[in-house]
């Protein structure tokens, strides 16, 4: 059922990380970086070059979705509650959900989680402990996309932070177009 609304524009929320319900969104207005115009500022580039991070993919999947929904400076609630915690989990498990993780020193520094659908990506959400490692994330995401033969990256919403990278909002009925298109072709996630 998960599959199907991701593939009708729909993703799910809950109000809170201890509401029991989900439901259902689709904006009005979507957001999305185009992979052939993602930017990285030159800051940024830097600190991908340094290998400051260990990447890897797939790995650590729970444990990003956990980083996703703990309270952060700025955030003291989160949208992911148990239920999405379980659906995302039989997602990863199914081969449909995946994970970017950056390390330092050994210990998980941040991430990013998503859904994947034939050359379509789903950013649902990211987190950072270190300095950039969302943003680090997030680079070597578009870069995994790009190499797979992905063609749409989805972001939900624009917001500030995404903008530096080239994310913007579209309007939904465009957005339904690039889907579709999207979910016809096929794209390769990298093994682990």
């Amino acid at each position: 059922m998960l599959l199907r609304a991701y593939a009708e524009g729909l993703f799910p929320m809950a109000e809170a990380h201890d509401s029991p319900e989900l439901y259902w969104v689709s904006p009005e207005q979507r957001g999305i970086i185009p992979l052939d115009e993602f930017h990285v500022p030159h800051r940024l580039a830097r600190t991908v070059r340094s290998n400051r991070f260990e990447i890897t993919t797939d790995r650590a999947f729970s444990a990003v979705m956990q980083g996703c929904a703990a309270p952060a400076p700025g955030r003291g609630e989160t949208w992911i509650n148990d239920e999405i915690l379980n659906l995302y989990a039989a997602l990863h498990a199914g081969g449909h959900a995946h994970s970017v993780e950056c390390w330092q020193s050994g210990e998980l520094a941040g991430g990013l989680y998503g859904v994947s659908l034939g050359a379509a990506f789903f950013g649902e959400s990211m987190f950072s402990k270190a300095r950039d490692a969302s943003k680090v994330a997030l680079v070597h995401l578009v870069e995994t996309l790009r190499q797979g033969g992905f063609m749409l990256l989805d972001t939900q919403f624009l917001t500030a932070h995404l903008a530096i990278f080239g994310a913007r909002e579209i309007p939904r009925a465009d957005y339904l177009v690039l889907l579709h298109r999207a979910i016809a072709r096929e794209a390769v996630w990298p093994r682990s």
